[in-house]
């Protein structure tokens, strides 16, 4: 799952998304923003040009898709027993397609499974990566269902100036920051797919299958190819669709045709799109998808992050020091240009990197909440707002680099090893 721009295509902006014999979201409604509206969203590039970031809610209409509102989320609780996760409460997963469907086979004790991936560039994670792994662990633990992940290797070979043999590299050691997650491995299949697509035959003819339901026509208008393009990357959109039907994995699921749930940013939502059109003409069910808003650059919502500029994020291999110096320099600050006007007229919390960041990994609401009040009334200060986010930070980055050292080359075996998994709704 991709977050690079891709070299040579031409994104689809929600100003000037236009109506076209093949629409942009083959088989799905969409909408297109106001005039006013910059926003560039695909599944290779995402800009903004608001210091709030990206309009959700245009986006939504955009895609066709649903917002999670409170009904939905009471119900989560209800059915599995506890409070919705944070990066649901806060709005942070904020739109879904068909969860009620995924809901109502819980409750009917039926199997789904989870799907969720990682496009390899870089050696090291940075924060950002970690949050669509955090909730599927979270949906993993509350349903206790089987998960498939993903490392999509030959598309940084494609995208990027990566030779075959170091994506591979790249998806294995990327790989092991998803294991110190702590997911469970007797639930968990991970693959990447320049080996998995040599072994097991079901994978490349669900592939197969797909390209031939989808017309070239229809796949520059879902992902804005162009005729410049290498053949690779126009075929590329149906090896990430292929593992959201479950006859991908027959050492899993055997021949029967399970639902499936996708967690990831709303910027691959295309791939999915493409999925749900195809699905029904393979006799498969439609995925369901569960959507999360985008992680800001510490230079703010206008910025992004990239391997490349070791200064727009905290990576998860950064020591405290460069955490501290990191979020200190750049981190975009809400607040005002002197103290005084700061605590005469408050800060701004939606624009604040240091608070988005305290938004995404502070686990206490009340102290979160307390926070943005303080903030906006100014009497919190910018310095102090981001001393906060360090401390909140600095733990989880020591702690993930503590789980990381942990694991193996043997340990990645385990997990990458095709066999059958342990789940509740295995019968």
């Amino acid at each position: 799952m991709s977050e690079t721009v891709a070299e040579g295509v031409e994104a689809l902006t929600l100003n000037n998304a236009k109506e076209t014999e093949e629409p942009v979201a083959t088989g799905e409604e969409v909408i297109a923003g106001d005039d006013d509206q910059n926003d560039v969203v695909d599944p290779w590039n995402v800009t903004s040009s608001s210091d709030t970031g990206v309009d959700y809610e245009k986006l939504i209409k955009r895609f066709g898709s649903s917002r999670i509102d409170d009904e939905l989320i009471a119900r989560i609780e209800k059915i599995t027993g506890k409070p919705a996760h944070p990066l649901i409460r806060r709005g942070i997963f904020f739109s879904h397609r068909e969860l009620n469907t995924i809901l109502n086979l819980k409750e009917q004790g039926k199997p789904f499974y989870l799907y969720t991936g990682r496009g390899p560039s870089s050696e090291s994670l940075h924060l950002g990566h970690l949050i669509p792994f955090i909730m599927t662990k979270y949906l993993q633990e509350a349903f206790d269902v089987p998960l498939v992940v993903q490392m999509s290797d030959d598309e940084k070979t494609l995208w990027k100036d990566l030779k075959v043999e170091d994506a591979i590299k790249l998806a294995h050691e990327n790989a092991k920051d998803i294991i110190a997650m702590g997911f469970d491995v007797d639930k968990t299949f991970i693959f990447n797919n320049l080996t998995f697509m040599g072994q097991c035959p079901a994978f490349y003819q669900n592939v197969i299958r797909m390209q031939k339901c989808v017309t070239f026509n229809q796949v520059k208008g879902i992902f804005g190819f162009g005729d410049s393009d290498i053949i690779g990357k126009i075929g590329f959109p149906a090896v990430q669709a292929a593992p959201a039907l479950s006859s991908t994995f027959p050492f899993i699921f055997g021949n029967r045709k399970i639902h499936c749930l996708v967690p990831c940013a709303i910027d691959q939502d295309p791939y999915f799109r493409m999925c749900r059109d195809v699905a029904p003409r393979l006799g498969f069910p439609k995925c369901a998808l569960i959507h999360s808003t985008f992680f800001p650059a510490l230079q703010g919502a206008k910025s992004k992050m990239s391997a490349s500029d070791q200064n727009s994020a905290v990576f998860l291999t950064d020591t405290p020091k460069q955490i501290k110096n990191k979020i200190n320099k750049y981190a975009f600050s809400g607040g005002r240009v002197t103290v005084e006007e700061h605590r005469k007229l408050g800060g701004i919390p939606d624009i604040d990197v240091a608070y988005q960041l305290l938004k995404f990994f502070l686990e206490d609401d009340a102290k979160l909440e307390e926070i943005r009040i303080a903030y906006s009334k100014g009497e919190l200060l910018t310095g102090e707002i981001k001393k906060i986010a360090i401390e909140t930070v600095t733990p989880i980055v020591e702690q993930h680099q503590a789980a990381r050292k942990l694991v193996t080359d043997e340990a990645l075996q385990k997990f990458m090893e095709i066999r059958p998994l342990k789940f509740g709704n295995s019968s």
